[in-house]
């Protein structure tokens, strides 16, 4: 897990993403560290069975009115995966809109658990089989902030967010 881990974050760092790594009882700390208010966000209940963080406690509006998401600087999703070798994340839909909170703001805050960590796409893809064929559902795989070159010069936040903060949830720390 280690070295996968290690990937992910290298390939992030590729990217241009900043990178946080914090146990589950420091992740409200790094989440307010890693927020530019105002902030939206999804519950991370509803997106990676957290009973144990609760973004409701921080300065960041949950299941947020289109007004609120329209003026938040930063949105703070969960990711189910992340892809070791690309640097991605697998950020499910919930019927809360959890890729607007992730595609519409300036600052897109991810929180990752290590274990979800996949070392390749192989991997990702195989693991979303599963969880599909079960249950249903569809996902986004993001790669670092939002670019585009289409026009000539590169623009940044042209369909996405212009930067990406990914925090690791280590296990066991």
């Amino acid at each position: 897990m280690a070295n996968t881990r290690s990937a992910f974050e290298t390939s992030l760092a590729d990217l241009g993403v900043t990178i946080t790594r914090t146990g589950e009882s420091e992740l409200a700390a790094a989440v307010e560290e890693a927020i530019t208010e105002p902030a939206v966000g999804v519950a991370l209940d509803e997106t990676v069975g957290n009973e144990t963080f609760s973004l409701a406690e921080m300065p960041v509006t949950v299941d947020p009115t289109p007004v609120a998401l329209r003026e938040a600087t930063t949105g703070v999703t969960s990711a189910a995966l992340g892809v070791g070798d690309y640097g991605s994340l697998v950020l499910t839909m919930t019927e809360q809109a959890s890729e607007l909170v992730s595609l519409f703001v300036e600052r897109h805050v991810a929180i990752i658990y290590e274990a979800d960590i996949q070392p390749d796409m192989d991997a990702a893809i195989a693991k979303l089989d599963g969880q599909f064929n079960n249950t249903g559902g569809s996902a986004i795989i993001a790669t670092g902030p939002s670019a585009t070159a289409d026009m000539g010069a590169l623009v940044k936040g042209a369909h996405g967010p212009k930067e990406v903060h990914v925090i690791v949830v280590e296990e066991g720390a």
